[in-house]
């Protein structure tokens, strides 16, 4: 493991989520959160499953990707 990259838990991605604009989607039925952002850029949706905190380095760049931005600004994004 990177100390770079460390692993995040559900609270810290959704503050890095609100940080970068996105609002929450509510659902019934799952333990799946979306949180949606619709912009100049386009129309983006991240998708976390808090039960499986803490996150791996995997899911992180699947959720900076779903997002539209890289790993380094998503990790950045916490500290806004």
């Amino acid at each position: 493991m990177s100390g770079k990259y460390y692993p995040l838990t559900c609270k810290q991605v959704k503050k890095i989520l609100k940080n970068l604009g996105f609002e929450f989607r509510s659902q019934k039925g799952t333990s799946h959160e979306q949180w949606v952002r619709n912009d100049s850029r386009g129309f983006f949706k991240v998708t976390i499953d808090c039960p499986k905190q803490p996150f791996t380095q995997d899911l992180i760049s699947s959720m900076a990707k779903q997002a539209g931005v890289t790993k380094k600004e998503f990790y950045a994004a916490l500290n806004k």
